[in-house]
């Protein structure tokens, strides 16, 4: 697996415009093959901002680098940074090799619940 995060620092005044964006999007992730799951996380509070992640689940890296090729990446990101200023600089991306995964059988498919 392959996880692929981005890392947003959000304006304190931006954070409801800010996750009704996400919120409001259409993503297009599950239209693309070897996607897992995504997460959109709310992070700690910091002096001037609010910390974002997006977190997305990709069978493997080339699924995620298929997908940060394809129709469905451009179609989802076609207005991203045209409308007004709710970060602190662009978005951090992180991506990572997984090499270890446990899950409780008892609670797993129930976290987003």
């Amino acid at each position: 697996m392959y996880i692929a995060m981005n890392r947003f620092k959000v304006l304190k005044d931006e954070t409801k415009d800010f996750e009704a964006m996400w919120l409001g999007r259409e993503s297009h992730l599950d239209k693309n093959p070897g996607f897992v799951a995504f997460h959109m996380l709310r992070g700690p509070e910091r002096e001037d901002h609010i910390l974002y992640s997006s977190h997305t689940v990709w069978a493997d890296k080339e699924a995620f680098t298929a997908w940060t090729t394809s129709e469905h990446f451009r179609s989802a990101h076609r207005n991203a940074g045209s409308g007004k200023r709710m970060t602190l600089g662009h978005p951090e991306f992180e991506g990572f090799e997984v090499i270890q995964a446990l899950e409780n059988p008892a609670l797993a498919g129930k976290a987003a619940e």
